[in-house]
Order: C-alpha cells, then structure tokens, then sequence
C-alpha cells in the first residue's frame, strides 16, 4: 500500500509573534521519505489569526531506496554542520 488516506489537523498562524502551518495526521506514522498531501487545508488567513481546521491528506509511501536516500542526505546535512576549524590564536 504506497498511497494511505486519512483525516488530520490542520493548524495556521499568521501573528506578529509566529508565521506557521502545521498538520498532524491522525493514526498513522510518516517515515523518512514519505510525502504527505494535505487536502482542504485554506490559502488565504488574514494577519493576527490563528487557525485549527480538519482536513484530509494523502500519504505516499517512500520505497526502500527513496528511505534509504532520505537517510543518506540527513547524515551528509548533519556532517555539514561539524565543520570545525583549527587555527592558531593571533597573538596581540
């Protein structure tokens, strides 16, 4: 089963203090990889509101190698930020 539909929690906030959208789908766990559609979530939230709706989204299944590629690019990210230099203190 590559394509899961299920319901989720759609939430959206435009204030001065957090620009965000978020969904939460319901029963079920996303995996590296995985691409989740969200359907009837709304485009257009006027600023200073906050938001929570229902909504629908598809989830489609990563396959092995897409895991296995999704695991591979995060390692190779993370490495990236252990650049770490090593160079003499100047003196004064």
């Amino acid at each position: 089963m590559r394509r899961i539909e299920v319901p989720c929690t759609i939430e959206i906030e435009q204030t001065p203090e957090s620009l965000h959208a978020y969904t939460t789908p319901e029963g079920v766990d996303i995996g590296p990889g995985d691409r989740v559609l969200v359907h009837g979530a709304p485009t257009n939230i006027k600023f200073g509101d906050k938001i929570t709706v229902r909504g629908s989204a598809t989830i489609i299944r990563a396959t092995w190698l897409g895991r296995l590629r999704a695991h591979v690019t995060g390692l190779l990210s993370l490495v990236e930020l252990y650049e770490v230099g090593f160079e003499p203190k100047e003196s004064l």
